[in-house]
């Protein structure tokens, strides 16, 4: 019998589970499937999703839409630049889990990892210049100051892309909560791991519970109970197919929800330009009299 010091150490295997407001639970329905990296081979089992699950999602979001839009612009910022420290400090593990993903090589998935954390930092930096950009002052025949400023839409569902595992996720997430906006994420299915290690920092950061929330599973069962939510106000439909797109886009008319059909990137590293900030952004214009008419004033 050979000594206890030479027996090979079993391997700890993380357990993987949702994000939703601010816990990791299992899925409701306590079902799981298999996730494999480019070869097949196995990786984990990750929890899938159920309506309850979404419908779970939902309400958390929505209870911290008020405090999250009502923080000021600065503080978004500095919390944003908080998640991209933890991540540069959890670098090795999602380099890793980005090379299984997407069958890249290491010094690729290097690449993607450096490019998300600096996405991060991006949109930090717009948090409190984005109301400049597309608010103002506007030129009006009459006696009158008219100035429009950008609110948040309110609760967002994105559905990831399907094979940027780790950059299409945080380009689509980063411009929602960076604007006030809360965000439910359909996570990859064929790569859901980063999407859910996320969560595990966005856990130990200073952004508050509800804010983002992951759900795992298949991409059309848990999307389509989401677009059709009266409670959901926007969807990012990034990650759908064309066929999976037009359903969900049929199904969020019933309340008019603001949609973000889906666009090809030919690129997630390039620069990304306002447009998916503004998407889940509503203009408020107020009018406010000048001169002898008084000093009340209106707005829609």
């Amino acid at each position: 019998m050979s000594d206890k010091s030479e027996q090979q150490r079993l391997s700890v295997f993380k357990t993987y589970k949702l994000y939703v407001g601010g816990k990791f639970p299992r899925s409701e329905s306590g079902r799981v499937y298999e996730v494999t990296d480019s070869k097949g081979n196995w990786l984990a089992n990750v929890p899938l999703s159920s309506r309850k699950d979404a419908r779970d999602a939902v309400v958390a979001a929505r209870k911290a839409f008020g405090g999250w839009s009502g923080a000021t612009a600065y503080n978004r910022g500095q919390i944003l630049y908080r998640i991209a420290e933890m991540l540069e400090g959890r670098r090795e593990q999602y380099v890793r889990e980005v090379a299984d993903a997407e069958g890249l090589s290491k010094s690729k998935a290097a690449a993607q990892v450096d490019a998300a954390i600096d996405r991060w930092v991006w949109y930090a930096g717009w948090t409190d210049k984005i109301a400049q950009v597309v608010g103002g002052g506007n030129p009006v025949a009459g006696p009158y100051f008219n100035l429009s400023s950008p609110e948040p839409t309110g609760v967002v569902a994105v559905v990831a892309p399907q094979e940027s595992s780790f950059l299409g996720l945080v380009s689509v997430v980063a411009p929602v909560i960076a604007t006030g906006n809360t965000a439910i994420v359909v996570a990859s299915e064929r790569s859901p791991l980063p999407a859910l290690s996320l969560g595990e920092v966005l856990a130990t950061s200073d952004l508050p519970g509800g804010v983002v929330n992951v759900l795992s599973g298949r991409t059309a069962e848990i999307a389509t109970p989401l677009a059709a939510h009266q409670d959901v106000n926007a969807i990012d439909l990034a990650g759908a197919d064309d066929v999976l797109a037009k359903e969900l886009e049929i199904a969020a008319a019933d309340n008019l929800k603001r949609v973000l059909r889906p666009q090809p990137v030919d690129n997630w590293t390039e620069t990304p330009g306002i447009d998916r900030m503004t998407a889940f952004l509503e203009t408020k214009t107020v009018w406010h009299p000048t001169g002898s008419l008084g000093a009340s004033g209106s707005s829609y």
